[in-house]
């Protein structure tokens, strides 16, 4: 047993590693755009990135709207119990993919002028991450399923390497249409990357496969709406109140913290398989009771964290980014995201290692779906009292109630089911 546990925490910790160098290779590419724009835009273009980002990635969101996550938790199941079903999953999944992002497309198309008015044209440039950036996530899920995190990561960071020369140049020569342009680039060949690397499998459509995830995608993606009104929402609020250099400040505070937050949603994609397999079995006493270890350690890291960040942060952010950190509304913003980071490490691994790939996903769905409109609710209440800070509170305190309240329910529901 103890042997079997030591070998365990071994593969945990050596899979940790390469999908940490992936994410390296692949959300560091991203993060370099993201730095690049803060340095060599001003307040204002950089402030129309985030919005045009923002905007788009809510797009993403409903052209994958879960199928990844629950891509991985049936390859990890299906490489278990049926190779057939294995091999049907990269076809279906990626049918129900074009056919979402199509009518996302055209939507876009035809809303798009009469709502985005002036900032339209910058969506369009950015229009095939729709399609895109689904796909390598479709990808990525594929090849956790599978435990395939070394394979994952020397693809990503080859390519991530390849991507920063074109990525400088365009931001250096194009400023923020080059920035958006490079996002393209950089999807597409990482596509690429992963389907050479990734041929096991065939073109016949499997309608069990597609219940199957489609069904369960579609409550995790429920669950990603409720996140996104709760979280992100809100940044769309401030683009509409035109707060743009302050959702500049906002955002590149805010991708610091998820930059640091990062290991914590590393280790529960590579523990996630082993959580699948334990729900396939059905040891509930087993997924309770490593649920009660994770919590109590997530919570500690998160206070440790947040303190030490609290007094090491501000100074980094005054030497390197002096344009933001000048803002009169820099503290308290900086305040309130470091909240947000220390609730959601008590919440990432969690989430993402266990709830998830043991089949709770329908709770997380109503449980956000709820959130999430009392989250933008509130967003939409705070802004017309307190402005810009007002929307970044609702944040803080949806965070807090996500963290408290999932954590809770899935306790309680698990330990009826651990005997």
């Amino acid at each position: 047993m103890l042997k079997n546990k030591c070998a365990q925490h071994k593969e945990t910790f050596y899979n940790l590693i390469w999908r940490s160098l992936q994410i390296f290779g692949k959300q560091g590419i991203t993060f370099l755009i993201f730095i690049l724009c803060a340095k060599l835009l001003i307040p204002y273009d950089f402030g129309i990135y985030n919005y045009v980002l923002a905007i788009v990635f809510f797009l993403i969101m409903f052209g994958d709207f879960g199928i990844s996550t629950a891509t991985s938790k049936y390859v990890a199941e299906y490489n278990l119990t049926d190779k057939e079903k294995l091999k049907a999953v990269l076809f279906n999944s990626g049918i129900i993919i074009l056919a979402i992002t199509v009518l996302i497309t055209v939507l876009t198309l035809i809303i798009g002028p009469f709502y985005l008015k002036d900032k339209y044209l910058y969506v369009l440039y950015l229009l095939p991450l729709v399609f895109l950036a689904p796909m390598t996530s479709l990808y990525d899920g594929i090849y956790r399923g599978l435990k395939k995190f070394k394979q994952l990561a020397i693809i990503s960071t080859i390519i991530g390497f390849i991507s920063i020369f074109f990525v400088y140049f365009l931001i250096k020569e194009y400023g923020l249409i080059g920035a958006l342009i490079s996002q393209n680039i950089f999807y597409f060949i990482l596509l690429l990357g992963l389907g050479l690397g990734y041929r096991d499998f065939n073109f016949k459509l499997n309608k069990q496969v597609v219940k199957e995830i489609g069904k369960y995608s579609f409550i995790y993606g429920l669950a990603i709406l409720g996140n996104y009104l709760f979280i992100r929402f809100g940044i769309l609020i401030l683009g509409h109140y035109s707060y743009i250099e302050e959702i500049a400040t906002y955002e590149l505070i805010n991708k610091v913290f998820m930059i640091l937050l990062l290991p914590f949603g590393l280790l529960g994609q590579v523990v996630a398989p082993n959580f699948a397999i334990l729900s396939a079995k059905k040891e509930n006493k087993q997924i309770y009771e490593k649920s009660i270890k994770y919590t109590i350690i997530f919570f500690f890291s998160g206070i440790i964290l947040g303190l030490v960040f609290y007094f090491v942060l501000p100074f980094i952010f005054k030497i390197f980014f002096a344009k933001y950190f000048v803002k009169s509304y820099f503290n308290l913003t900086f305040l309130l995201c470091l909240m947000i980071y220390v609730f959601n490490v008590w919440a990432a691994t969690f989430d993402a290692g266990i709830l998830i790939p043991t089949g709770h996903a329908r709770l997380m769905a109503k449980f956000y779906l709820a959130l999430g409109v009392i989250g933008g609710l509130l967003s939409l209440i705070l802004i017309n009292y307190m402005g810009f800070i007002g929307v970044i509170l609702s944040f803080t305190i949806s965070s807090f109630l996500m963290s408290l309240g999932l954590r809770t329910l899935f306790f309680i529901t698990i330990k009826k089911l651990r005997i």
